[in-house]
């Protein structure tokens, strides 16, 4: 197999060597590969441990948790117990999930997360000597940057050392185990350089990036290396990463564009044409980074609608593949998981099927993104009175051709307005048209006792969207106007959330659902049965 098209990240710890008792059996760790054959998934890539330290019989690096005498954190304690106790046994922790794969046709790419955090000794259990006895190689070790810069005490890349101790994890894989490809992971806390050093670092990465390329094919020509970056070409140029050089001089065979890493949640809006842009005319292919965390108030992972929606964006803009990444939340997979990849790699089975669009906003345990790397998000935005605010809404369905076939069920464009009160006035548009309050529905949840995930106040704006108003095929733009506002209150109005449902039929007249029992009949469908 080559030229794999979905690639799933396997982190190799929260959903396989976290789970199990020790001591773990090597029938137990196989599950993390038994759990994706016969899916559409052609590599699994597997995640290295936790990039300063690892969990298979590495020479180059350090064991996971091997200087720890008191832990303090009980699953990693389990993590290393369950890697030393498979190591002891002769069973390589890695060799076992690489001849798993291979015996079943699936292709393997170890991932190495190449940027971390130092961290701090005796407290996390996850670093190693290396890191800790060598703070001298640190971005901040001059102590003359902004104290909240992220990459303080991430690796300066400048240093050879730095470079040379990374290299030697990356061949040592190459050189014992019989790989397919090797993935870096750049994006994940993607600072390599200090920000006075952003134009000469390029080159120094890009050598880099070479050596190790050189590397992949000397090992076996059949090899590849995957590089996961931010989705955005000048992010990538902002922390010292130029993918474009990358393509133009041959030193990669797939890029992997990814919003949103730290918090490892969707972006249905993210624009990657800039990356394939940059890959054509050239023999470099481009997946699309797809998270399953939505994180939002009334949902945790994405259901079959939202990824869709958000994997039809993506191959709308000429992607070649689909990356899963940190998919474990839906662990231990059901029907549901198993649905969805059935789905997402074929565009024209999903084109007419149900989806919802949303654009990102503020979630549970996460800020919205304001380090410059993932694009600006437009949600939440404040709504002054007069002011209009454009939200951009990416849709890939062509509703004007599936409503012609009579195949469009309900189109429901929806908006969540916070800090509002009943006495508040907004004039919302789609498109450039005014969206008439003969469609809208409006819910009050200006209180509310309980909440699937947790609260979010304010009032949902809900408009069913006829013929005449249906998103169009690209960039839908809403817009949202606060005409009236009630006098007596100081808090903010913002607009926090919107989202998108299309629902669709079978075919001309169908019914809705699986069954007559779930048809749009009202209460007394069993009597047309």
């Amino acid at each position: 197999m080559s030229n794999p098209r979905i690639m799933f990240y396997h982190d190799g710890r929260h959903p396989l060597i976290y789970m199990y008792e020790p001591p773990i059996q090597k029938e137990e760790y196989e599950a993390g590969v038994d759990e994706l054959i016969g899916t559409p998934v052609d590599a699994i890539m597997f995640g290295l441990g936790d990039g300063r330290t690892f969990l298979h019989d590495t020479k180059a690096g350090e064991l996971w948790g091997h200087s720890m005498e008191k832990w303090p954190h009980l699953v990693f304690k389990r993590a290393h117990e369950n890697a030393r106790d498979l190591i002891d046994a002769g069973n390589d922790p890695l060799k076992i999930i690489i001849d798993r794969a291979h015996a079943n046709g699936l292709l393997l790419y170890p991932t190495l997360l190449v940027q971390q955090g130092s961290g701090v000794r005796g407290v996390d259990t996850r670093t190693s000597d290396y890191r800790l006895d060598n703070k001298h190689l640190e971005i901040g070790a001059k102590g003359d940057l902004d104290r909240d810069f992220r990459g303080n005490e991430c690796l300066d890349f400048m240093h050879e050392e730095v470079r040379r101790e990374r290299f030697a994890i990356i061949e040592e894989t190459l050189t014992s185990y019989d790989v397919d490809g090797f993935e870096l992971q750049l994006n994940y806390f993607p600072y390599y350089f200090r920000p006075d050093q952003i134009d000469e670092g390029r080159d120094v990465m890009t050598e880099w990036i070479r050596k190790i390329y050189n590397a992949v094919k000397e090992s076996g020509s059949s090899r590849e290396l995957a590089i996961r970056v931010p989705a955005s070409v000048d992010s990538c140029l902002s922390v010292g990463l130029d993918p474009a050089t990358w393509a133009e001089q041959g030193i990669v065979d797939v890029i992997i564009g990814q919003t949103r890493s730290s918090s490892e949640s969707m972006d249905p809006t993210v624009n990657l044409r800039p990356l394939v842009e940059a890959a054509s005319n050239t023999m470099w292919r481009v997946h699309a980074s797809v998270h399953s965390r939505v994180g939002a108030d009334r949902l945790g992972q994405a259901t079959i609608e939202i990824m869709r929606a958000t994997a039809s964006n993506y191959w709308a803009q000429g992607i070649d593949g689909l990356y899963l990444a940190h998919w474990f939340g839906n662990w231990p997979y059901d029907s549901k998981f198993y649905e969805k990849l059935r789905e997402i790699p074929y565009p024209e089975v999903m084109a007419a099927k149900d989806k919802s669009y949303y654009v990102p906003t503020e979630m549970d345990r996460f800020p919205v993104p304001t380090d410059g790397i993932d694009p600006p998000s437009q949600l939440p935005v404040d709504l002054e009175l007069g002011e209009l605010v454009n939200i951009v809404l990416p849709v890939s369905d062509e509703l004007v051709r599936w409503d012609m076939s009579q195949r469009v069920h309900e189109v429901l464009l929806r908006m969540r307005i916070t800090g509002t009160t009943e006495q508040d006035k907004f004039s919302i548009s789609l498109n450039g048209h005014i969206l008439p309050d003969s469609i809208l529905r409006k819910i009050n949840y200006l209180y509310r006792m309980s909440a699937p995930r947790y609260r979010v106040f304010g009032y949902w704006y809900i408009f069913r969207l006829g013929s005449e108003l249906l998103p169009v095929q690209g960039d839908n733009v809403i817009g949202m106007t606060l005409t009236r506002r009630d006098p007596d209150v100081s808090v903010p109005v913002q607009l926090r959330d919107v989202e998108l449902d299309v629902k669709y039929l079978m075919g001309k007249n169908f019914y809705r659902g699986p069954s007559f029992n779930d048809s749009d009949l009202g209460p007394y469908e069993h009597w047309a049965e």
